[in-house]
């Protein structure tokens, strides 16, 4: 039988000059659409909705390989730190194999 190996990350961010909650959604769009054109993962905000210059976003990644799923993560964690728009504050990492 084949492994599978399932990768998320829980990010907590910092936005900046964000003075509403539709700015907020604005600039969370393109965040969310690079992290998957560049990284082919899942990507949604997952939390903090309500706030306005914080926000959580989730991603994950599925492969038969575990050094791959550690790849798209550090790779996805790169792309964020990366975002001059972005202050990372907290990320959780998560990497489990899925026995059948």
């Amino acid at each position: 039988m084949v492994a599978v190996f399932v990768g998320a990350l829980r990010v907590d961010l910092l936005l900046g000059d964000v003075r509403s909650l539709k700015q907020k959604r604005g600039a969370l769009r393109p965040v969310l659409a690079g992290l998957r054109r560049h990284l082919d993962v899942a990507a949604a905000e997952t939390g903090g909705h309500d706030l306005l210059r914080r926000a959580e976003i989730g991603l994950s990644t599925v492969s038969g390989d575990h050094a791959r799923v550690e790849q798209v993560l550090d790779d996805a964690e790169r792309w964020l730190w990366g975002r001059p728009e972005l202050e990372v504050v907290v990320v959780q990492r998560w990497v489990r194999s899925v026995d059948d």
